[in-house]
């Protein structure tokens, strides 16, 4: 098992900056491929940042491309999204997930999730 808890959601105005966070407990960090879903009222969950074991590789949704930033610390465990210019678009639920393959990393079929953290943006 893997327990994944986000923080460091909350509410920002346009063109603001949050940066996200999920530690990861209870199995190797680096055996999984992380990602970050959202998911906004009344709208499917959607993909938004995956990045490979080692952090040497990722991949966005097109939406946050040159926006968003993931990123992970084995060491400590824990993976970051950077989100920056912030759009009302941007307001959703955060989850992060965990799996040990890359195949498939674009869709929701990872084997752990977090609780999520709630990002508001204001226009």
């Amino acid at each position: 098992q893997v327990q994944l808890v986000e923080s460091g959601g909350g509410l920002v105005q346009a063109g603001g900056s949050l940066r996200l966070s999920c530690a990861a407990s209870g199995r190797t960090f680096s055996d999984y491929v992380m990602g970050w879903f959202r998911q906004a009222p009344g709208k499917e969950r959607e993909f938004v940042a995956a990045i490979t074991r080692s952090g040497s590789m990722t991949i966005y949704t097109d939406s946050v491309k040159g926006r968003f930033t993931i990123s992970r610390d084995n060491a400590e465990n824990t993976v970051y999204l950077q989100m920056n210019s912030l759009k009302p678009d941007d307001t959703a639920v955060y989850y992060c997930a965990a799996k040990t393959s890359w195949s498939r990393t674009r869709t929701a079929m990872y084997d752990y999730w977090g609780q999520g953290t709630q990002v508001t943006v204001s226009s």
